[in-house]
């Protein structure tokens, strides 16, 4: 249909919709998409989704079928008491990853009562009248009613990498009247579709799930690739399970040549088996992600990707740009210095007519517009009136390849012919120029060496004809605009260099321009490749050049995206940015990192949004993602060789009693309340020095850890083990009760030794939430075999003398491990020390099989604030929306 009948059949017009009657349909339908939702079913179902604990809940169906059921029952309900912990804290954790995204907010120009303003894309409805430029994540489907240059990547719809060239022009049926395929719609704009090049004017037709995007949005699912912190926690499972298929095998062995009852020697097999695995790794893991998540969004950062906190804290190299992070960001008019061919007023209304909103038109404004426009349009308010006899014949919109853009003018009230205008990056305009003097280059670099930014402005009035060349351009003059560094700046800077991070600057200025804001910050000094030094460069030289650079200037998309790729085959990297130029280097770096100021290609990109574009608080988020990774080991090293060692200690003492030294249901209660002491973890301080450089995994010391310091518990039961037998005479019974007690003391207590390299209590004091936690176990555990609980579970009261001889062994025990650590933490050093260099090119290849064999990060989803709630689902294949090959 012609623009015209659309806007009739849809009841708008070109003046777009009152407020009225938008929300009279916004009532029938917000413009949203259902993702899956959080399903408190999907989490509860993946609390028994452990082989082991499948096979304990088999195990206590058999004691069913035999006549046991008290057993059973027991080990029925330890196991759902530790589902339930771990189903509360995971579920809260996908919630607020949900409720993080839902804050992630997205806008479109939208024409209502005549005006343009910006209104959250979940309120669009059809017959809104919306403007998009280059960047923009089509909000709708839409008919197009004007455009300009446009092109859009429809490849999240089609699969198609080529642009497609879109036009107000309507589209023939197909055969009999068909509809046309979708990739033949060319007059229309489809949801989750980016603008590759130019901008339009469009209607809305189809909201939410009536969208061809929500009709195929099923079908875009994808799994989010696997971290570095997701290998470092499947790399610890399969050590532990590996430990635990030795012990479990061994142990019932032992029972069954003691010729013990088999069920009762499989039961208590497999609660070993349980007993030595950290039952609530993915529920103390999320909490921890949570935790941080929410401290995170309180300091102004947001975390679409809850595992990207974790890699967040890794970070050793950031490449931001310039503007905004390092600079106010508030672009600011300075000044028109104009050539000798013109004067200021010519010069200032030759950039006027030039701009992505045509001045001419009736109502125009300069919202929504580029910074640089915009602050022109501040500037000059008064121009627009004076150039409204002029008419706008042509546009090229902006694009970052040729740093330019470009216009034709028909002749004004005064005649004179139609006139081209350039307007753009200084030396791409003057290379396009003829007669340019030695005094514009000095007026330019003058203008560079004080950090001004700067644009050049060139016309000519010979047009390029149908066969010909255009017409040789004659430089108008520059006009510069200012944007002062940051105040805080250099503190940020600094606390980013206190924490082992390396800022490099990737701009799209002039090297000049970067220089002096390095300077006036004072940075690190390095060395400045520009993108024309880039080019010229092969693979070999380049991957030589980029690690010693401190500032990368005047730098394509492209570019920024191989710079990232080149420093992370030895670095962690986060890339900084939020312009649909920065979306692909976004999309290359461990953490991509955007604002909620950003295009919105650059958000859906990025794995955390910063709600104010501040390295402080960039700073914030390194250290808390440390301080979470913090948290996470020291639950693994407490589980590792606490846990090891108590079933070290059943499994030996398994081979020389007479009965079972603990009962399979009172091995996984030891377990649940020793996991629930643990789940205030993350709410752990840390200590300083933990959280000045980026920690990574290692499992081998993790193992060394557990070897080292196992035995040490299992010393301990095996004094338990004399204490009952010989000095109380303890029957069955009474051993149980007595091991059970000392083992979860020893095992709980040891967090406030594990948890730091200080020492504890005087130099480094756990929170308030963790000593309570610790403490209110311990105590659980002392009184449980006073209680009808414990008589059921098969426990006696124990004599009083026992508790004293507990106190004493607990405070050997603490005296002994802080010891060990001392000695142990100091061999540590020694060894890092030595295989420093091997470590670091372990970690180099370990990057470069994973970036060679394709992993590096995809988009999350194609349209992220059109999801109602749930996890971020639907993406886009690698490079959309990015000029990518334009060249």
């Amino acid at each position: 249909m012609p623009g015209e009948a659309v806007l009739a059949a849809l009841g708008t017009s070109s003046q777009g919709l009152d407020e009225a009657e938008a929300s009279r349909r916004l009532a029938q339908g917000a413009n949203v998409l259902e993702a899956r939702r959080v399903s408190w079913f999907h989490v509860l179902v993946r609390q028994f989704a452990s082989p082991l604990q499948g096979l304990l809940v088999a195990a206590a169906a058999m004691s069913f079928a035999t006549g046991d059921q008290l057993n059973a029952t027991i080990i029925v309900v330890i196991l759902l008491g530790s589902a339930l912990l771990g189903f509360v804290n995971e579920f809260r954790a996908e919630k607020t990853a949900a409720d993080l995204h839902e804050r992630i907010s997205h806008t479109v120009v939208v024409v209502r009562g005549g005006a343009e303003r910006q209104v959250p894309v979940r309120e669009l409805v059809p017959g809104d009248i919306i403007r998009v430029g280059l960047g923009a994540i089509i909000p709708a489907d839409a008919r197009v009613l004007e455009s300009v240059g446009l092109e859009t990547d429809e490849g999240v719809l089609t699969g198609e990498s080529a642009a497609v060239e879109k036009s107000a022009a309507p589209v023939a049926p197909g055969p009999n009247g068909a509809a046309p395929a979708l990739a033949e719609l060319t007059g229309t704009i489809l949801m989750g579709t980016v603008v590759h090049a130019g901008s339009a004017r469009a209607v809305v037709t189809a909201t939410g799930p009536d969208t061809e995007f929500g009709r195929i949005a099923a079908g875009l699912a994808q799994g989010l690739p696997e971290t570095t912190f997701q290998r470092g926690l499947k790399e610890f499972s399969l050590m532990l399970l590996w430990v635990g298929v030795f012990l479990t095998a061994g142990i019932l062995i032992i029972n069954l040549l003691l010729q013990r009852p088999f069920l009762d020697s499989v039961l208590f097999s497999l609660a070993i088996a349980v007993g030595i695995t950290p039952q609530l790794l993915p529920a103390v893991v999320s909490t921890s992600l949570a935790a941080g998540s929410r401290l995170l969004a309180k300091r102004g950062v947001l975390v679409k990707r809850l595992l990207a906190i974790e890699d967040l804290g890794n970070l050793d190299v950031l490449v931001t740009d310039k503007t905004g992070t390092l600079t106010e960001g508030r672009i600011g008019f300075e000044e028109a210095v104009p050539s000798a061919a013109a004067d200021s007023q010519q010069l200032t209304e030759l950039a006027m007519l030039c701009c992505e909103v045509d001045p001419c038109a009736p109502g125009a404004s300069g919202e929504g517009q580029n910074p640089v426009d915009a602050a022109l349009w501040e500037a000059f308010p008064h121009l627009p009136a004076t150039l409204a006899g002029r008419t706008r014949i042509s546009l090229r919109p902006f694009d970052h390849e040729t740093r330019t853009m470009e216009t034709v003018v028909a002749a004004g009230p005064a005649g004179g012919g139609p006139v081209r205008i350039l307007k753009g990056a200084p030396e791409a305009v003057l290379d396009a120029c003829t007669g340019v003097t030695e005094a514009d280059r000095a007026a330019l670099d003058a203008l560079f060496r004080r950090g001004a930014r700067v644009v050049a402005v060139a016309s000519s009035h010979q047009l390029p004809g149908a066969h010909d060349a255009a017409g040789p351009l004659a430089l108008a003059g520059y006009l510069s605009f200012i944007d002062r560094p940051k105040a805080d700046a250099r503190a940020s800077l600094a606390r980013l260099d206190g924490l082992g991070v390396d800022v490099r600057i990737a701009t799209g200025d002039n090297a000049l321009v970067a220089e002096h804001v390095v300077s006036v910050l004072k940075m690190r000094p390095g060395a400045v490749l520009t993108g024309t030094e880039i080019e010229a460069m092969d693979e070999a030289a380049l991957a030589a050049a980029v690690p010693g650079a401190r500032v990368f200037a005047r730098v394509s998309p492209e570019q920024k995206a191989q710079i990232v790729g080149i420093l992370r085959r030895s670095h962690s990297v986060g890339f900084l940015g939020d312009g649909v130029n920065d979306a692909l280097a976004l999309n290359r770096a461990d953490v991509g990192i955007s604002v909620d100021s950003a295009t919105d290609v650059a958000k859906d990109a990025a794995d955390v949004v910063l709600l104010e574009k501040d390295l402080g608080v960039l700073a914030d988020g390194v250290m808390g993602g440390r301080r979470i990774f913090a948290n996470t080991i020291k639950y693994l090293l407490m589980g590792t060789s606490s846990n090891f060692g108590n079933m070290f200690s059943a499994a030996a003492a398994s081979a020389f009693l007479t009965f079972l030294p603990m009962l399979p249901g009172q091995i996984l209660l030891n377990n649940l309340l020793y996991d629930s002491s643990q789940l205030a973890i993350p709410t752990d301080k840390v200590d300083r020095e933990q959280l000045r450089k980026p920690a990574h995994w290692d499992i081998a010391g993790i193992r060394r850890f557990m070897i080292a310091f196992g035995p040490i518990s299992s010393l301990f039961d095996f004094a338990t083990f004399g204490l009952m037998l010989w000095v109380f005479q303890a029957a069955p019974e009474e051993f149980r009760a007595g091991w059970f007690v000392e083992s979860l003391a020893t095992q709980t207590l040891i967090v406030f030794v594990i948890r730091t390299r200080r020492i504890p209590f005087l130099r480094s004091r756990a929170s308030a939430a963790l000593t309570l936690s610790v403490l209110a176990v311990v105590a659980i555990g002392a009184v449980l075999p006073y209680t009808p609980i414990g008589a059921l579970i098969g426990f006696w009261p124990l004599p009083a003398d026992f508790f004293l001889a507990l106190v004493g062994m607990v405070l050997l025990y603490l005296v002994l491990v802080e010891t060990a650590k001392h000695f142990y933490y100091r061999a540590e050093d020694a060894r890092a020390a030595r295989e420093a260099p091997a470590r670091a090119e372990a970690r180099r290849a370990a990057r470069l099989s994973v970036l060679h064999h394709g992993r590096a990060r995809v988009h999350r989803r194609a349209v992220p604030f059109l999801v109602h709630t749930g996890k971020p689902r639907f993406r886009r294949p690698p490079g959309h929306g990015v000029a990518a090959g334009r060249r």
